[in-house]
C-alpha cells in the first residue's frame, strides 16, 4: 500500500474503513499468541460481544471448550509455519460460542498476517453464521431419511 500514489491510498483507506466496519459478516484480527487484536460490528452482531469486551481476549470465548485444544494445536501450527489449512477458497464450518453461551454454526475463511519482516503475525478471519441453514439441512435429511424407510 506504501507504494500507491496519495489519492488512491486514500480511496483504498476508505474502501478499507468501509468494508471492516459495515460488513454484516464477522471480521476477526489474531495476534500471533490468539488474541483478538480487530473486531468489527459483524463480529458483535453475530457473537454478542462488544468490540470493548472482545479486543485483548482469546479466541477462546467464541470457541466451544470441547474444541479449544485441538483449535489451539491447530493454531500454534499455523503461527509457526506461517501457512494454514484453511485459506485461499477453502471455506471451514465449525461450532462457534455466542456470548449467551449458544452454540452456533460459523463457515470462515482465514488470511495470514505478517509483519514488516515477512514474519507471521497473526490471522484474520471472515465468519459468516450458517446456523440456520445448518438447522434447514439438518431437517431435511431427516425427513428424507423417514421417507426412504
Amino acid at each position: 500500500m506504501t507504494d500507491l500514489p496519495q489519492h488512491l491510498s486514500a480511496e483504498f483507506a476508505s474502501l478499507a474503513n468501509a468494508v471492516l466496519t459495515t460488513a454484516a459478516d464477522a471480521i476477526i484480527a489474531t495476534d500471533h499468541a490468539g488474541l483478538i487484536t480487530f473486531w468489527n460490528p459483524g463480529a458483535t452482531r453475530i457473537f454478542g460481544f462488544s468490540q470493548q469486551e472482545a479486543i485483548g481476549q482469546s479466541l477462546d470465548i467464541i470457541i466451544p471448550e470441547n474444541l479449544r485444544a485441538r483449535h489451539w494445536d491447530g493454531y500454534h501450527k499455523t503461527m509457526a509455519t506461517g501457512t494454514s489449512r484453511y485459506g485461499e477458497s477453502d471455506l471451514l464450518a465449525v461450532p462457534g460460542l455466542r456470548k449467551d453461551g449458544t452454540r452456533i454454526s460459523v463457515e470462515f475463511t482465514i488470511v495470514m498476517l505478517t509483519d514488516a519482516h515477512g514474519k507471521t503475525s497473526g490471522t484474520a478471519a471472515i465468519l459468516r453464521d450458517v446456523t440456520k441453514h445448518f438447522e434447514e439441512t439438518r431437517r431435511l435429511r431427516r425427513q428424507l431419511a423417514e421417507a426412504t424407510r
